[in-house]
């Protein structure tokens, strides 16, 4: 399969799981608390991967492992618990909404940190999507409640996602993805992940019933799809194109988030929609048309 070819249909799948992981994690924390949600996230894709990080272990190269724990750190492991935090006062649907402003955060982030160029066009787009996430944030939920502090918090975990991917892609690009996922998961994050649990109260509140392996099940899809499988297929992505086309699969993840929280019974206010709408216009007018410069400095799609 040629490359163009594989990375749309990367791009569809991983819009089809990333979305789907909203209402996961929705549906996790009616069994456990949002620090119990995101260190099982970790904890189980690093010990399903495991065995595959141990069987690769002198092909990483030790010169780039701080850049490989930056990228663990912003973008497997903080992220896992800022979206649940949020997801107690916000609805799945909304989270699968700001987390599509992960291209502005790549733009922004391959700017300040790894000299990338950006154009009038791409400027334009992050201006349009941050009036929308400011719309969003303000507008309140069902009940006019102010919703500020909540979609901080999902902007900051999408931006940990945007400092994870241009790492990936400027200094663990030569690196397997599947063995790539292996040591960041596990290598990096198990020791972590176990620590927040024990922090989190989940061994001093273990009690083995019904709720407990229900709450399991939802967190194992979430970890294994959502986190392990998602993480190797968006390492293949990264690799065969740039970060700001790998990062436009939030173009189509708000479409299943928000399908999948309208079928458990979630409802967008006017002004949701309207920051939803201005937020993917954004986006969709910075990704419409390809800037005639050449400049391999500059984030093209």
């Amino acid at each position: 399969m040629n490359h163009e070819r594989e990375k749309w249909i990367l791009l569809i799948v991983l819009s089809i799981i990333w979305g789907s992981s909203f209402i996961l994690i929705k549906k996790s924390l009616e069994h456990f608390n949002p620090f119990e949600v995101g260190a099982l996230r970790v904890l189980i894709a690093g010990i399903l991967l495991l065995p595959l990080a141990i069987s690769n272990i002198k092909k990483f190269p030790k010169k780039h492992f701080k850049w490989l724990i930056l990228a663990a750190l912003t973008g497997n492991f903080i992220p896992m618990f800022l979206f649940p935090i949020a997801e107690t006062a916000v609805s799945s649907s909304i989270a699968g909404i700001v987390n599509s402003m992960m291209p502005i955060f790549v733009i922004i982030v391959g700017f300040l940190f790894w000299k990338f160029s950006t154009t009038k066009r791409q400027l334009i787009g992050v201006a349009i999507s941050f009036s929308g996430a400011c719309i969003l944030a303000f507008s309140g939920g069902e009940g006019g409640e102010l919703k500020l502090i909540p979609i901080v918090l999902l902007l900051v975990a999408t931006l940990g996602y945007a400092i994870s991917m241009t790492t990936v892609k400027s200094k663990l690009h030569e690196i397997p993805a599947k063995i790539l996922s292996a040591f960041v998961f596990s290598f990096v994050l198990i020791i972590p992940s176990l620590v927040a649990l024990v922090f989190a109260g989940f061994f001093s509140d273990f009690h083995p019933n019904k709720n407990l392996f229900v709450g399991l099940g939802f967190v194992s899809l979430l970890s294994i799809f959502g986190t392990g499988l998602a993480m190797m297929l968006n390492y293949r992505l990264l690799s065969i194109s740039t970060p700001l086309f790998a990062s436009t699969v939030t173009l189509l993840m708000p479409v299943v988030a928000v399908i999948w929280g309208i079928l458990d019974g979630e409802k967008l206010t006017t002004m949701q929609f309207i920051g939803a709408f201005i937020i993917l216009a954004g986006l969709i007018f910075l990704r419409a048309k390809k800037e005639k410069p050449q400049d391999p400095k500059v984030l093209r799609f």
